[in-house]
């Protein structure tokens, strides 16, 4: 099932480019939102995961389910990509 990836990151986030080259190494395309680059959207990464942490990766698949994780965490990462 494919799938579409979402990580919310900021530029001082020393976990998220160790998500990112996970899922390159994996070979997963993703789309980013740097929420200090985008503070509109800081909100919305609020809302995904309760609090206020960074990395949130979204992982949503074709039948619309989502699946949420906070931080470098591939223990609930890898089942969601895979």
């Amino acid at each position: 099932m494919a799938k579409n990836i979402t990580i919310f990151t900021t530029n001082t986030c020393a976990y998220c480019p160790m998500v990112k080259r996970y899922l390159k190494t994996k070979g997963h395309d993703y789309s980013e939102v740097n929420i200090d680059e985008n503070p509109d959207r800081q909100q919305e990464a609020f809302k995904i995961s309760g609090g206020l942490t960074v990395p949130v990766t979204v992982v949503t698949k074709d039948d619309g389910s989502k699946g949420v994780v906070v931080g470098y965490n591939l223990s609930k990462l890898a089942p969601l990509v895979a």
